[in-house]
Formats: C-alpha cells, sequence, structure tokens
C-alpha cells in the first residue's frame, strides 16, 4: 500500500486518522491538512497545507472553494478522508474530478434528516456515494449504505476513535458530571441548555459539573449563566479520556463522546433531537433528550443508576488493523 493521501482538518479528524498512520509507521503516504484547527500543527508535520481565506463567502462556501482549487496535483494511489465536515465533502470532490479511488472512514453514519445535523448529514450521504471504499464502523451503518446502493466496496471495521482507547483501563463511576455543548443546531438554544445545567448543579452540590467551554463565539457568549458549573478551556483529549473514564455519566452533543463514553461504559444523555448513531440507543449507553426541558427528568432518572456492563457498539478497537489489512489486498 503506497502513496495514499490522508486528508484531516479537525482535531476529531485526526484523532480518527491517527491510530492507521500509527500502524503504518514509515509507510508511503502524505498528509493533507485542510486548517479549521491549526492548533494541530504544533504536534503535526503535514506535506500539504490549504489556507481558508477570509473574504465574503461564507465560511463553508470558503471551505469547499479553497480545497477544490488547492487540493494538490500530484497523483495518488487513493484519497482518505474522515468524517462529515464541509472539507471532506470538498476534498472528496476535487479527487473524484481528478479520477483519484476515494476511501470514506466512517461511512454510513445517518440520520435522514439533512437538517439534523446541518450540514453534516449531507456531506455523509455525498461522499459515501462518491467513494470507491467506505470503511463502515457498524452493521446498521453497512446496511444504510447498501440500501442506498453506493457504488464502493462496504466493509465493517469498528470505529478508528477507540483504537486510541485500548490501553486504558475501564475506570469508575466518580461524582464528576462531564458535559460538552457545540453543535450548530443548538446554538440558537444554548442559552436554555446552559441554564438547565446549571439547575442540575445547584441541586446537586454532591456532584462536580465540568464543562470545558467550546471557542465558538456563539457558545462562550453564554458562559455566564453558569455559576456552580467548573467551566474549564477546552482540554487535550488525554485529559478528557480521563474525564471520561472516572465520570458519572456525560451529558453532551458530541459524536465522539457517544462512541468514547460507550467504550468505557459511560450512560451519555444525547442533547439532539435524533443521533446518526442509533446503535447506542439499543445498547443503552445512549439516552436521546430533544429539548432542555427534558433534561432534567432525564438526569435525574439516569443518576438513581448510572452503572452499565455491555458490549460497546461500536467496535473494539482495533479497526486500523483491519482497515490496512483491506487496503493491502485492495491496492
Amino acid at each position: 500500500m503506497k502513496n495514499i493521501l490522508f486528508v484531516f482538518g479537525t482535531r476529531p479528524e485526526w484523532l480518527k486518522i491517527k491510530p492507521i498512520l500509527s500502524i503504518l509507521g514509515d509507510e508511503n503516504y502524505k498528509l493533507l491538512f485542510t486548517g479549521q484547527h491549526p492548533d494541530l500543527l504544533k504536534d503535526i508535520s503535514v506535506d500539504y497545507l490549504i489556507n481558508i481565506k477570509e473574504n465574503d463567502l461564507s465560511r463553508l462556501d470558503q471551505v469547499v472553494v479553497d480545497c477544490i482549487s488547492h487540493f494538490p496535483i500530484e497523483q495518488f494511489s487513493a484519497v482518505l478522508v474522515q468524517g462529515d465536515t464541509a472539507s471532506a465533502f470538498a476534498c472528496s470532490l476535487a479527487a473524484f474530478h481528478r479520477g483519484l479511488k476515494i476511501i470514506y472512514l466512517e461511512a454510513g453514519l445517518r440520520s435522514y434528516n439533512l437538517n439534523h445535523p446541518f450540514p453534516e448529514e449531507g456531506y455523509r450521504q455525498l461522499i459515501s456515494r462518491l467513494a470507491d471504499i467506505n470503511f463502515a464502523p457498524t452493521e446498521m451503518s453497512k446496511n444504510n449504505l447498501l440500501a442506498e446502493r453506493v457504488g464502493g466496496k462496504v466493509f465493517v471495521v469498528g470505529n478508528t476513535i477507540l483504537d486510541n482507547l485500548v490501553f486504558y483501563p475501564q475506570g469508575i463511576y466518580g461524582k464528576d458530571i462531564l458535559v460538552t455543548l457545540h453543535r450548530r443546531e443548538n446554538h440558537y438554544c444554548i442559552n436554555e441548555w446552559f441554564i438547565e445545567i446549571e439547575k442540575l448543579a445547584q441541586s446537586h452540590p454532591e456532584l462536580n459539573f465540568v464543562l470545558p467551554i467550546h471557542p465558538n463565539p456563539n457558545v462562550i457568549k453564554h458562559r455566564y449563566l453558569l455559576k456552580k458549573v467548573n467551566v474549564v478551556e477546552p482540554l487535550a483529549h488525554e485529559i478528557v479520556i480521563e474525564l471520561i473514564r472516572n465520570s458519572r455519566l456525560i451529558i453532551s452533543d458530541s459524536g465522539g463522546l457517544q462512541e468514547e463514553g460507550s467504550y468505557f461504559n459511560k450512560k451519555v444523555i444525547v442533547c439532539r433531537i435524533t443521533t446518526e448513531r442509533p446503535e447506542g440507543i439499543s445498547s443503552g449507553h445512549l439516552f436521546l433528550c430533544e429539548s432542555p426541558k427534558k433534561l432534567e427528568s432525564l438526569f435525574e432518572k439516569i443518576n438513581l443508576d448510572p452503572a452499565i456492563s455491555s458490549y460497546c457498539p461500536f467496535g473494539d478497537g482495533h479497526a486500523s488493523e483491519k482497515i490496512l489489512k483491506i487496503l493491502d489486498t485492495e491496492f
């Protein structure tokens, strides 16, 4: 397997391709960074960098324009993209225009509601139709792809985010309640979520509500509502993992925390009207909370019995090994 271009631009994307690269070692691959989270460059050397311009276009439009315009002209055996960002879609489209094979990591997640999450659901559907290889994390994701009659091959491998966790012990059910809220579809009511979370913190002084604040202005402007909540600056992934391992339960709208929390057998209150990971609802790890007004009653119910011992539905932590075996055969 030679000369594959790995594309990433955000920390979650990096965390999901990193386990593959760690096994590849010094193999002949290249990295393309699309720049959404520039702090990543402090620790990572890349071969190609796309600088997103600031002008009159919307941010999403500009990402798509720049990723297509400045996609490397070098030939590659394939281009691997992960996730559901505008840059992942734009780089997939650029590769498609150049006749390059496309590998889509974490394919087949679906809400089948283009507005939730927007625009991520649309990007997922579009990328999987362009991809020559779709690596699905679960059988349900595979079945989604087969039902859509995508043209590429489909393989079930698990989710690579779990490959980062196999060296950690399970942890305990402590007194911390890990909270994260940042998704675009919650921006209009972040203040309402924060009010409800603050109420929980006030009524449960025996618990420590920890909220790493997201830097998005639509989130951070409501920080003042949180008095009893321990609001901290964004944390390194290793520290977040320790919080997950030792938390009592999790309140979040994050996709990654749904997966990581399930791996460590933590119950996760999902602050969204839907989830693309319904396997976690079936396994008893995930609980949908469609509006802030429903949070208190759901929290009180789960807080009475937070323990769970169930198979993680998103994989076993060895997805990268399976992926590389398949790629060795395909290329």
